[in-house]
């Protein structure tokens, strides 16, 4: 009998992302979500710790390797183009603008295949840094493709749902 305690892996084609504006402290206004849409890839979820190397005197087996700053990859996006011009604007106000209001959270949640959420990471302080129209053929008869990069301050894996009755 397969143990219990061991997690099955996790299938990557059904994530669902969600962008919401993060209000300033003090500020009573209620958290709007600003851009919608579905992506067909998600990539750079990633964060890195480049440890501190310290070479002590009289140890020849190796230095000591200590905590060090972390740093976070630029994430992402892909979608067929649509109408809908919301990442195009949130782009174009954060690069005009240059206002830290206009910074999202980003959360992107893992599914499976009933639609029930098996992992969610967020993404703080997220920050448009290059928009990337589709391509323009009159040749191809693809899909268009638009792309949004973001920065952020922070990755968090937020803590899982509560499972799902077992099947039986």
């Amino acid at each position: 009998m397969p143990d219990p305690s061991l997690a099955d892996p996790q299938h990557v084609f059904r994530f669902h992302v969600a962008f919401r504006e993060e209000r300033l402290q003090g500020t009573n206004q209620p958290i709007a979500n600003l851009c919608s849409g579905a992506f067909s890839q998600c990539s750079g979820l990633e964060a890195s710790m480049e440890p501190k190397v310290i070479r002590e005197g009289g140890r020849n087996y190796g230095a000591v390797q200590r905590v060090g700053p972390v740093s976070f990859a630029t994430v992402v996006f892909k979608r067929g183009i649509t109408s809908s011009r919301d990442l195009w604007r949130w782009f174009e106000m954060t690069s005009q603008n240059g206002a830290y209001s206009y910074r999202l959270s980003a959360t992107i949640s893992l599914r499976d295949s009933s639609d029930q959420e098996q992992l969610r990471w967020r993404l703080d302080n997220a920050l448009p840094i290059k928009f990337k129209a589709a391509d323009l053929n009159a040749k191809s008869a693809d899909v268009g493709i638009e792309e949004l990069q973001i920065a952020h301050e922070g990755l968090t894996l937020l803590s899982s749902p509560s499972p799902s009755p077992a099947r039986t």
